[in-house]
C-alpha cells in the first residue's frame, strides 16, 4: 500500500522528484515587484510595498490595519506586549504546535500553560480550557489568578493547526468569562475562514507568518492583524524602534524594536498575495484528491472543521499507531516523497517540561499518528 500512495503522489506533481512538503510557486509578478526595488534602491524598510503589502493583507482579511514585521515569531512577542502582558503572566496555549508559538511567549519571562487540543481541530481546546480554569483559576477585580500559582493568566494563544480554525466562538466565551485577552497564532492559517470571517480577527491581535512554506511567502516575514486602529499605529510605532518622524532628527520616545520588514520583501508579498485565490483553489482541489484517495484505503484523512473554510496548508492523514506512522514516513522519504510527522510537543520538549499542563491525551494522541503530505501548490 505505502508504493501506492508514493505512486499517488508523484503522480499528483508530475513525476516530480524529489516531492517536496510545501515549496513556494512564483508564476506572477515576484520579480518584476523586486526588480522595482533594486532599480529605485528602495531594498530595505522604506519603500511602497511594505505600505501596499500590508493594505492587501488588511483588505484580505477584513482587518482595520494591518502591520507587516521581520518575521511571525516577533510578530507574536510583540502583540503579547501590546495587551500589556508582563514578567510571569501566565498565557494559556497548546503543546500541539511549531515552537514559535511558546518561545514568543518565554522570551519576555512569560509563563506559558499548555491545555489539550480538539480532535477535529488539532487547535486548543474550549472545553479542555474552561475545565483547566474552573479547576485552578479565580476571577479577583477582572483579573485571573492561578489559584497555585497566585499568578495572573493574562493572555491565551491557539494556534490554527495546519489552517485548521478552532473553536473560536467557544473559545471566546472561556476568555470573556474570566477575563482573558486572545491573541491568535493565524501563522498557518492566511485564507482560512470561522464562520465567514479570517482567522486572526477574532482576537485583540492575529499573527501571520509569510515563511518560505507558506502559503503566501515574502521570503520571510510576519504580520499583526488588528480591529483597533489605535493599538496599531502603536504597533507600528514600536515596530520602527520607536521614532519619532522627522526629516533628519533622531528622537526615540520609548524602547522600540528593529523589527521592520524590508522594501524588497514586502514586494515578494505583493506579488504572492495576487496570486492567493489562485493558490487557494489549487490547494483544496488537491486536498479533495486526498481525501478521495485515502478513503478508499481505509485511512483518515484529516478534514477541515464544520463552519470552516481552511487553507488546508499542509494536508494531513491519521496512522493507525506509531509503528504505521514511522514505517510510512521512512517509506516515502526513502522514495523521494518528502512527509513529516507533527512536531515534538511542547511540554516534552526539555526546557518546557516543567511547565503547567492539563490532561495532553489528545494532542499526544495525534503525534502518534499524524503524517503530512506535500502539499504545495501543483502547477
Amino acid at each position: 500500500m505505502y508504493q501506492t500512495i508514493i505512486e499517488f503522489i508523484k503522480e499528483l506533481y508530475k513525476g516530480k522528484n524529489p516531492v517536496h512538503l510545501h515549496e513556494p510557486v512564483f508564476c506572477g509578478n515576484e520579480k518584476k515587484y523586486v526588480n522595482d526595488c533594486i532599480d529605485t534602491t528602495y531594498v530595505s524598510s522604506i519603500g511602497k510595498y511594505v505600505d501596499l503589502f500590508e493594505e492587501m493583507v488588511a483588505d484580505y482579511t477584513k482587518s482595520a490595519k494591518a502591520v507587516v514585521c521581520v518575521n511571525g515569531t516577533n510578530a507574536l512577542y510583540l502583540a503579547l506586549r501590546l495587551i500589556g502582558v508582563g514578567q510571569n503572566d501566565e498565557i494559556i496555549t497548546q503543546p500541539l504546535t511549531f515552537i514559535a508559538t511558546v518561545n514568543a511567549i518565554v522570551y519576555g519571562n512569560s509563563i506559558p500553560v499548555f491545555i489539550d487540543v480538539d480532535k477535529d481541530t488539532m487547535g486548543l481546546s474550549p472545553e479542555k480550557m474552561k475545565e483547566w480554569l474552573s479547576e485552578n483559576a479565580e476571577v479577583k477585580g477582572n483579573v485571573c489568578l492561578n489559584k497555585k500559582t497566585q499568578r495572573r493568566i493574562k493572555a491565551c494563544v491557539p494556534m490554527h493547526t495546519f489552517g485548521h480554525p478552532v473553536h473560536l466562538e467557544e473559545l471566546i466565551g472561556v476568555c470573556q468569562e474570566y477575563h482573558i485577552e486572545l491573541i491568535e497564532d493565524a501563522a498557518e492559517s492566511l485564507g482560512s475562514f470561522y464562520k465567514g470571517r479570517h482567522t486572526g480577527t477574532f482576537g485583540k491581535i492575529g499573527v501571520l507568518s509569510f515563511n518560505g512554506n507558506k502559503v503566501v511567502t515574502a521570503g520571510g516575514g510576519g504580520m499583526m492583524l488588528f480591529n483597533d486602529k489605535k493599538l496599531a499605529e502603536e504597533a507600528k510605532h514600536l515596530t520602527t524602534q520607536a521614532k519619532i518622524p522627522h526629516r533628519w532628527e533622531f528622537i526615540h520616545d520609548q524602547i522600540g524594536y528593529n523589527y521592520r520588514m524590508p522594501n524588497i520583501n514586502a514586494a515578494l508579498g505583493c506579488a504572492q498575495m495576487e496570486q492567493l485565490p489562485n493558490f487557494l483553489e489549487n490547494k483544496r482541489e488537491l486536498s479533495q484528491k486526498y481525501y478521495e484517495f485515502f478513503r478508499n484505503k481505509g485511512i483518515d484523512f484529516f478534514v477541515e472543521p464544520s463552519h470552516c473554510s481552511s487553507n488546508y496548508w499542509l494536508n494531513a492523514i491519521l496512522c493507525k499507531n506509531r509503528e504505521e506512522q514511522k514505517k510510512l514516513l521512512t517509506d516515502t522519504n526513502d522514495n523521494g516523497v518528502m512527509t513529516r510527522p507533527v512536531w515534538q510537543l511542547m511540554h516534552q520538549l526539555p526546557m518546557f517540561r516543567e511547565y503547567q499542563h492539563g490532561d495532553l491525551s489528545n494532542a499526544e494522541w495525534f503525534a502518534e499518528r499524524v503524517i503530512n503530505l506535500p502539499s504545495g501548490v501543483r502547477s
